[in-house]
């Protein structure tokens, strides 16, 4: 569908017909409410082919207006021109700054399209893409703008052979307008090498990892081969090596804006079909994977120290969640959801036996809209009764960041468990939270 690459399949689906304002309000509500089901509170948005900024951003700038906001925001400006790319950035910059905003909703920098000719898509059904020879000249002219305007930035790259040439422009970059602490980095790097992971952290630089390949795992092992796979991407060497590194979805084109079928795939080392891609050295136990959506990913969006702890200071959404993600099988983290979902201390989501705190519905438009039937992704019962409840009663340590948050129902002897693995990271009791 998407030959020789995913422009191909955006640029489609951008020609179709939008919705009336009203509409594009409610079905935003209605998709906020769908990842506040799955214990979401806050998101980075990495931008996007067609959606230009400021006017495709005024459906949620109303409803940051209107105090609707059920989903923490920070978004990256994403080029729209090619050809142009420095322009548009040249012309955002006198529009608007990195920060800007409040905790809600607030700029975050530039990415994850720098310069189309720096586009490596991950089509692993297709062979690698060969970049174009004007890319060294085209992104060093947008990267030293960001850095003379301190604008923080993510950059789309798959294979090591782009990275490799992204690095030059930016070592290059450095010694003329030094980088000095900015936060960049890089986005999926399923086949970085180690030499490249050393130069990223030579420029300060971090790798924010998404699950990708728990859909796409197949087709990598059909073309590069079963060894290739083991290390797409080298999450453990990154930590080995003290780069910062985030986790997340790469929702919504590329895969599942569920947070647990990533959790899943970190875990297990498995893709969505049972493929066991990675050898016990490249994964991740359960605490590990839930900090790199928490405390981990909080760096991605400027925002370490303000969120995935519950301390003072601290930004404190939580939720419930229907399983016990600390002990039960790994195959069943991909069916957990919330049953409470709560954001600046205010209910954004509730079920079962907390109904009672339940938002109001959200109308649904039009009223013939399969939204009226449809149960949410990959919908899965809530056993949750009220005499389980009366036997132990939740406890909240979750708190939230950018994609759900991470409190499970536990007994009280799992809580005490877990509340001591996780005392060095947030005192008595606390939590990690998770990022798109």
């Amino acid at each position: 569908m998407a030959k020789p690459n995913a422009m191909i399949l955006y640029s489609t689906l951008a020609k179709g017909p939008k919705l009336p304002y009203e509409q594009q309000i409610n079905s935003t509500r209605h998709f906020m409410r769908e990842l506040n089901r799955l214990g979401i509170t806050s998101v980075i948005d990495a931008g996007g082919g067609f959606q230009n900024y400021p006017d495709d951003y005024q459906i949620i700038e109303e409803l940051h207006r209107n105090n609707q906001l059920t989903v923490r925001i920070a978004y990256n400006l994403f080029t729209q021109r090619p050809k142009q790319e420095r322009e548009d950035f040249a012309n955002w910059a006198k529009m608007v700054i990195p920060g800007q905003g409040d905790d809600l909703y607030r700029m975050n920098g530039a990415g994850e399209m720098l310069v189309f000719s720096a586009a490596d898509f991950e089509d692993f059904l297709e062979p690698r893409p060969e970049l174009a020879e004007s890319l060294e000249s085209e992104l060093e002219k947008v990267v030293s703008l960001l850095i003379q305007n301190r604008w923080p930035f993510r950059l789309h790259a798959t294979y090591d052979e782009s990275i490799s040439r992204f690095l030059n422009v930016f070592e290059k970059v450095n010694r003329e307008i030094p980088f000095d602490g900015l936060h960049w980095m890089f986005d999926h790097a399923e086949t970085i090498s180690d030499r490249s992971i050393e130069r990223v952290k030579a420029l300060g630089g971090g790798i924010a990892i998404q699950h990708r390949m728990v859909y796409q795992g197949e087709y990598f092992i059909n073309r590069y081969g079963k060894p290739a796979a083991e290390r797409t991407p080298p999450i453990r060497r990154m930590l080995e090596m003290g780069v910062p590194v985030g986790a997340g979805t790469d929702a919504t084109r590329v895969a599942s804006y569920n947070p647990w079928v990533a959790l899943y795939w970190l875990v297990s080392g498995k893709t969505i079909g049972g493929t066991s891609l990675y050898p016990e050295k490249n994964r991740l136990d359960r605490m590990e994977a839930l900090r790199l959506y928490t405390v981990g990913s909080s760096w991605f969006s400027s925002e370490d120290g303000k969120k995935g702890a519950i301390v003072p200071g601290q930004l404190a959404d939580l939720t419930v969640l229907s399983a016990d993600y600390f002990s039960i099988p790994e195959a069943q983290i991909k069916g957990i959801e919330s049953v409470l979902t709560i954001m600046g201390g205010k209910p954004v989501y509730a079920a079962n036996e907390f109904n009672h705190l339940a938002p109001p519905a959200i109308p649904v438009l039009p009223d013939w809209s399969p939204v009226v039937h449809y149960g949410g992704y990959a919908r899965q019962p809530v056993n949750v009764s009220a005499s389980s409840a009366s036997q132990h009663k939740p406890f909240h340590f979750g708190c939230c960041f950018h994609l759900p948050t991470c409190l499970a129902k536990s007994t009280p002897r799992n809580l005490n468990r877990v509340s001591s693995e996780l005392s060095h990271l947030w005192g008595t009791i606390g939590c990690d939270c998770f990022a798109f």
